[in-house]
């Protein structure tokens, strides 16, 4: 390798994310900074004691990572590496150790980029620089492109491309002065967490724009003075549209302009809103509006089955565009909840439940908002009864009222839980004492079934009726799991049992399953890891959220988990959800609904499988390491 021609190495970073996408220059320059390293089976490549540490690139070979300190995972490595892939991303970039000991499986071929020259190159392209901001993210943003070519041209649901700008949601303008500093422009980007800001005149007219592309192009490649006036950097004129224009004429100005954001002005061309690209890159979002209405003048069970069709199509619509899946299992699991609303509402019609106090409950993906196209009911009823008395009659109206909900909702494409985990079912129907016994009984014996159970029921979340209900009840179980250790970990030791399916010699390791053979089951082994240590988490640290998401920010915000990771991990989780949605696009028979073939999965999405499955295991690693497994 030593002896291998810069052309033959340009050509090796060519095939390989993110180097491909580096511009001729940056990519040149990279090579220059890069040394070979040969390294012999079975030796240490990088430890936690090499600060600063540098980057490495595998050429041949293979690299296993584990995780570094005290705990038992002699047999248990957290992932391989091979030729294209680069670490220790995320540490170089941050500037701290990496977490991992990364040790040579066999003979290893390496290119070396040390920290220094690393930070040197790094404003050199804006798409390293992306990518190393959050190498899964990286990935997942040219994985939707694919997407998008693979599904975009066959959407023909276009009506929403004639709403007009003025009408979508909109979101705080972030305005400076032409006389600010870059840096405080800067600064003011950062704080607000938006891409883009207006440069306005004093009767807030946009007289320029200035974008995190203008950043790097203007500011931090060319290193522009951060003293100066924004006013030098900004892009002038910036680019208008009136809130009357539509989103195809957005659309078609960025194409024609070449630009990413537009300013929304009003009649007397004063701003009034700002749209990007990845606004309208979702643009089917508009539409949510107008499905709701419809569901809300639904007066009956048929009425509102005929909307859940066109929820369906509207959120395939939307996947068809390269809507990521954190958004899209958000508005499925919203339209969803609306759907089901109305259901209670038309039942209630016919129910006398006038002035009594309860709250439908949703339990599973649903109480996390994390609805995928393939989902079944998990539901249940909190209720107060004044007189003990009166317990068992009041029960028998409640489970009356939830059966005409559960047969409603399957007549609008949910089907019954096969386990009987529905409102309807006496043992998820019941006071807020009785829910409390159930869970102190689960806590404090935490026996298989148990554990199974706190898997749907914990993550509860309040869909009618009364949410203090809920809320109340949420507080009442956080301060009773926050000191339960033994549950606790015996909820860490089944979690971790469930390990993303990355071989040692193989990319991938099948369970064999006989209907479904040379498949990976993305729900059991790929979503469950992520959600399965957010639960543990919340529950430990007593974070009131239910989804998976909210409750990984919430610990990193604590310091429970490092902020530096944390969107990997995220994008991580998300990536396996887009699979799975994609997946049940395709209307795949019944039982392989979450399960795929890696083998048919392009390179790229193979690649970002591998990082996503790597995520889950550092958080099963987490795990490991707090509760001593």
């Amino acid at each position: 390798m030593a002896s291998e021609s810069r052309e033959e190495l340009l050509a090796f970073l060519r095939k390989h994310v993110p180097f491909k996408d580096m511009g001729a220059f940056a990519l040149d320059a990279l090579a220059a900074s890069l040394t070979p390293v040969a390294v012999v089976s079975g030796s240490f490549i990088l430890t936690p004691g090499d600060v600063p540490p540098d980057l490495f690139i595998i050429h041949s070979g293979k690299v296993q990572a584990r995780l570094a300190g005290d705990v038992n995972l002699t047999d248990q490595p957290l992932y391989d590496l091979e030729p294209g892939q680069s670490f220790p991303l995320a540490a170089v970039a941050a500037k701290r150790p990496a977490i991992n000991i990364y040790t040579a499986v066999e003979d290893v071929q390496l290119w070396r980029l040390s920290s220094a020259d690393f930070f040197r190159l790094l404003p050199g392209s804006c798409e390293f620089n992306r990518f190393v901001l959050d190498h899964v993210a990286g990935l997942l943003d040219e994985s939707r492109r694919q997407i998008e070519i693979q599904f975009g041209q066959s959407n023909a649901e276009q009506q929403s491309l004639n709403a007009e700008l003025g009408g979508l949601p909109s979101k705080a303008v972030v305005r400076v002065s032409p006389q600010a500093s870059i840096r405080q422009t800067m600064e003011t980007m950062v704080r607000a967490r938006v891409g883009s800001v207006v440069v306005t005149d004093a009767a807030d007219k946009p007289v320029g724009i200035f974008t995190q592309s203008d950043a790097l192009r203007r500011v931090v490649v060319p290193d522009y003075p951060a003293t100066a006036a924004i006013e030098e950097v900004m892009t002038t004129p910036a680019a208008t549209l009136p809130e009357r224009a539509t989103v195809y004429e957005a659309m078609l100005a960025m194409a024609t302009l070449g630009v990413r954001h537009l300013v929304i002005v009003d009649a007397e061309e004063r701003v009034s809103g700002v749209v990007s690209e990845r606004d309208l890159f979702a643009v089917q979002r508009v539409g949510l509006r107008n499905i709701r209405k419809v569901i809300e003048a639904a007066t009956d069970i048929d009425a509102v089955s005929q909307v859940a069709g066109d929820v369906r199509r509207l959120c395939l619509s939307m996947l068809g565009q390269g809507v990521s899946a954190e958004k899209l299992t958000q508005f499925i699991s919203g339209l969803n909840d609306s759907l089901t609303r109305r259901v209670i509402e038309i039942s209630l019609a016919q129910h006398d439940l006038f002035g009594l106090d309860w709250a439908w409950l949703a339990f599973g993906s649903e109480g996390r908002d994390e609805q995928t196209f393939s989902t079944d009911q998990d539901n249940g009823i909190i209720f107060v009864c004044p007189d003990f008395s009166d317990r068992d009659a009041l029960k028998l109206r409640f489970l009356d009222f939830a059966g005409d909900v559960n047969q409603g909702l399957a007549r609008c494409g949910f089907p019954l839980c096969k386990g009987n985990i529905m409102a309807s079912n006496p043992q998820w129907c019941l006071t807020q004492d009785e829910w409390q016994e159930r869970f102190t009984h689960w806590v404090r014996l935490p026996e298989p079934e148990a554990l199974l159970n706190a898997t749907i029921f914990f993550d509860f979340r309040p869909l009618y009726g009364n949410q203090a209900l809920a809320k109340a009840l949420r507080k009442w179980l956080l301060d009773l799991t926050g000191d339960a250790k033994l549950f606790l970990r015996f909820m860490a030791e089944n979690a971790v049992k469930a390990a993303p399916p990355l071989g040692m010699i193989r990319d991938f390791v099948f369970d064999n399953n006989p209907d479904f053979p040379h498949t990976l089951d993305l729900k059991a082994f790929g979503a469950r890891p992520f959600v399965d240590a957010a639960r543990i988490i919340a529950l430990a640290h007593g974070i009131p959220h239910s989804s998976t998401t909210a409750r990984l920010r919430a610990a990193a915000e604590q310091m429970k988990l490092g902020g530096d990771d944390i969107n990997a991990v995220i994008e991580g989780f998300f990536f396996i959800q887009n699979l799975r949605l994609r997946n049940q696009r395709a209307d795949t028979r019944p039982g392989g609904e979450n399960r795929i073939d890696p083998d048919k999965l392009n390179e790229l999405d193979r690649q970002v499988l591998k990082e996503s499955f790597k995520q889950a295991k550092r958080l099963q690693s987490r795990l490991q390491l707090e509760y001593r497994l």
